[in-house]
């Protein structure tokens, strides 16, 4: 496992789902602002954290990704990549329903629940714009880590 390649494979996939969410309303997707959700997590607005919080979650995944490769689960391709994206997508979007128990935001109210997969916040549009991110995100960790 190179750890080198996953720390960077996870940033640049970080920036590129970050890409998908912010062109995401542009192609009819709900609005995908993550980095304003994680910038309230603690309570008085932070994007400066959000986004370091952000690219530390892909970091943590990327790292997870490597690992899982380097035990021969998959090998770092566009396609092992996709489907870890998928997985990756089913696991996380389950973890936006418990968010409320521990963030300040949403607790105090200025926040809306994002709900099961964020369907609070779009329905079914907003499943679909998690996944294509996670995807997107996947495939490029696997490109970038296969660099290396």
């Amino acid at each position: 496992m190179n750890i080198l390649a996953a720390v960077v494979s996870g940033m640049v996939g970080t920036m590129a789902i970050s890409m998908v969410m912010a062109l995401g309303p542009k192609m009819g997707l709900p609005k995908m602002d993550i980095v304003g959700m994680l910038s309230t997590m603690f309570g008085k607005p932070n994007r400066t954290l959000g986004w370091i919080m952000h690219l530390m979650m892909g970091v943590i995944f990327a790292l997870i990704y490597a690992f899982l490769w380097s035990l021969g689960i998959g090998s770092a391709s566009w396609l092992v990549g996709l489907l870890f994206g998928i997985g990756h997508w089913l696991v996380v979007g389950v973890m936006f329903a418990l968010i409320p128990m521990m963030h300040a935001g949403i607790k105090s109210g200025e926040v809306d629940k994002p709900g099961l997969w964020m369907t609070n916040q779009g329905g079914m549009m907003a499943f679909m714009g998690g996944v294509m991110g996670h995807m997107v995100f996947g495939i490029v960790v696997a490109l970038v880590y296969g660099l290396f």
